[in-house]
């Protein structure tokens, strides 16, 4: 007769031999994800420092133009519009073709995509003062902080949490497109404040909701797939940390006297 192990035997043991290996793939994953979006993040920084600060580059996407009052403006080339518009059409690909991408090719539109946000985020170096965007770097890097590890540890379920965060979101991109016809401050200022609470949320949310994915589908999707999950993942919370961080600076950011 065939040997066969008596598996009810020891169900306590198993079990936890079980959990441990999952909290281990868990915490790689999540570590996975976080390298993704710091790496993201670092790269935007850098992309948009070298073009605010580096002559050839700042005039390849800017220029100084004077009006008929005598006055110098600075105008965006139509390199920088397209830098704008860029990494909405990486976020399109991403999210909705990463399951037929390849992992190379999702891991390459992720790089690019930060490179494309860095380039779009060069007018802030324009509008605020330098020391103030690292000190509103460093509050959205705490509340973002602070808020994922809370998404992660809580047993709270926050799945209905997400439904609402999604309807403030909506309702943040209407207001800002109907802001941008009435050029509203005092309205500018309430966008602001909701869109630092709805992001603040999705962080929470998105943290969650991407432990709970890979309990479930870790060992379905394979490791190839987990691979290309955690930039998608990644992509997320990057997205939540920009936004929140733009929030914040509309906010709280000195603007320059010049």
């Amino acid at each position: 007769m065939a040997f066969e192990p008596n598996t009810r035997a020891y169900p306590t043991t198993q079990g936890v031999a079980s959990t441990a290996v999952l909290d281990a793939g868990l915490r790689a994953y999540m570590l996975r994800v976080y390298n993704w979006m710091a790496s993201g993040l670092v790269l935007t920084g850098i992309i948009a420092y070298a073009i605010a600060t580096i002559p050839q580059l700042h005039q390849a996407f800017y220029r100084e133009v004077t009006t008929a009052a005598g006055l110098q403006v600075t105008q965006p080339t139509g390199l920088a519009v397209l830098a704008m518009l860029a990494p909405l059409g990486f976020v399109l690909v991403l999210s909705f073709g990463v399951n037929r991408l390849s992992r190379t090719a999702a891991q390459t539109l992720f790089w690019c995509f930060c490179a494309a946000m860095g380039a779009s985020l060069t007018s802030i170096f324009l509008v605020y003062e330098k020391t103030s965007i690292v000190e509103v770097f460093f509050i959205t890097a705490g509340t973002f902080a602070a808020m994922s590890i809370w998404g992660y540890t809580t047993r709270s379920d926050l799945t209905r949490m997400g439904s609402f965060l999604f309807m403030g979101l909506i309702g943040i991109i209407i207001a800002s497109l109907v802001n941008w016809w009435f050029q509203s401050s005092q309205l500018q200022v309430i966008i602001s404040i909701i869109g630092v609470i709805v992001f603040t949320g999705l962080t929470a949310y998105d943290t969650q909701r991407i432990k709970a994915d890979y309990v479930q589908y870790a060992y379905a999707i394979g490791p190839d797939g987990v691979a290309k999950r955690s930039v998608y993942d990644a992509l997320n919370l990057y997205l939540n940390f920009i936004n929140l961080f733009m929030l914040l600076l509309q906010l709280l950011g000195n603007r320059n006297s010049n």
